[in-house]
């Protein structure tokens, strides 16, 4: 599994771009991107459980319609859904877009639904188990598939990874309503903060070069579709995430199949919109299944934030009582660190350091066996 370094674990971000390969050429016979996703697709469904991490998101919405749609017509076993709905926890939620596409695609029968209160925070029983068999990974809310990966044990997990990234980037199109607008720029101005507003926890020269190397990777991203997935694919970010959800399935005898970051579909993308500059998630979803999928499937919708599932109570009862102890003072500067944990919520970017200094605090016991957290489940008939 490749590993978070310090300076990714103190500044909350995961910067970096491998450089590019050498230019390959286009293969022949290419197949339009819905065919290519149907073709990544069908590596899990031969290899059944095939478990969909089904957040009711466009990106799993979407993996989720390709593959029932391919093992209809392939004669093989449907793939089965497994939804988190989380308790006080309303900017999170999607039930209802979960509800109109799994009744839209007729998978009521195998629809599995996870349940969780603290359960999924930071340093909560499930996130534990992790800390305590591999360390700080990335990303910090890897745990939430922990149990997912353990329904697909023997089979495959698919997810969405890679969405945001392919299929929408940070380079948004014009917003088209008042209230897009207004809410791009509220965002302008957070990211245009200075260093000591971005990373108040650093050291002043950690926090200014953190701020830097920032600002400079959102910049880089390019305009064009076709270098823009280049480009996301070879960065740091999305290659751990992969390796992490690997690791993960592999510890149950599962393979992680991300299709949206298959080459396959990759190449199908670049070939037919790779020219698109600054083109939209929902454009471009739209050009994609070309009313192949059902309606509901890439609908808009909001997206969910899910800062309050993982910042919770054992979170918060942590940050409040930590004594200043275990930080790495050349990164952090632990007296400003502890003032910013002295009120709540606090910052996101910090999430990596709550993990980590618990870790310190709580080391795995050698001769103990590892904790199984009790999930509630249920099975939507």
């Amino acid at each position: 599994m490749l590993r978070p370094t310090p300076f990714d674990l103190a500044t909350g971000t995961l910067l970096g771009v491998a450089a590019p390969p050498p230019r390959r050429p286009v293969p022949a016979g290419v197949p339009d991107p819905l065919g290519a996703l149907d073709t990544a697709v069908l590596a899990g469904l031969t290899r059944p459980p095939c478990v969909v991490s089904f957040s009711g998101g466009l990106d799993s919405s979407l993996i989720l319609a390709v593959a029932v749609r391919a093992a209809r017509r392939e004669g093989l076993p449907g793939p089965v859904p497994v939804t988190w709905r989380f308790t006080d926890a309303p900017r999170a939620d999607e039930s209802d877009w979960q509800h109109r596409v799994i009744t839209a695609l007729g998978l009521g029968g195998s629809w599995q639904i996870l349940r969780a209160a603290d359960e999924l925070d930071l340093i909560g029983p499930v996130a534990r188990r992790l800390l305590h068999r591999h360390g700080v990974v990335h990303p910090v809310n890897l745990h939430l598939h922990l149990p997912i990966a353990e329904l697909a044990t023997g089979g495959a997990l698919l997810t969405g990874a890679g969405g945001d990234q392919i299929l929408a980037g940070w380079r948004r199109p014009p917003a088209a309503s008042p209230r897009a607008r207004l809410w791009w720029l509220r965002h302008a101005a957070r990211t245009r903060q200075g260093p000591a507003e971005a990373f108040p926890w650093l050291r002043a020269e950690v926090a200014r070069e953190a701020h830097r190397a920032q600002r400079a990777e959102q910049r880089a991203e390019p305009r064009r579709l076709r270098q823009r997935i280049a480009w996301h694919t070879r960065r740091r970010d999305l290659r751990m995430t992969c390796s992490a959800l690997s690791t993960l399935a592999a510890e149950h005898r599962a393979t992680a199949i991300q299709p949206l970051l298959d080459e396959g579909f990759q190449a199908a993308l670049a070939l037919r919109f790779g020219g698109h500059r600054g083109i939209g998630r929902d454009r471009l979803l739209a050009e994609i299944v070309r009313g192949a999928l059902p309606a509901e499937v890439t609908a808009p919708r909001r997206k969910a934030r899910f800062l309050e599932v993982f910042f919770r109570t054992p979170t918060r009862e942590f940050v409040s009582s930590w004594d200043g102890s275990g930080a790495d003072e050349e990164l952090v500067d632990p007296e400003a660190l502890r003032e910013i944990w002295s009120r709540w919520p606090i910052p996101g970017g910090t999430a990596s350091l709550v993990q980590q200094l618990w870790l310190a605090a709580n080391p795995p016991d050698p001769a103990g066996q590892p904790e199984r957290s009790a999930i509630d489940m249920e099975v939507t008939p």
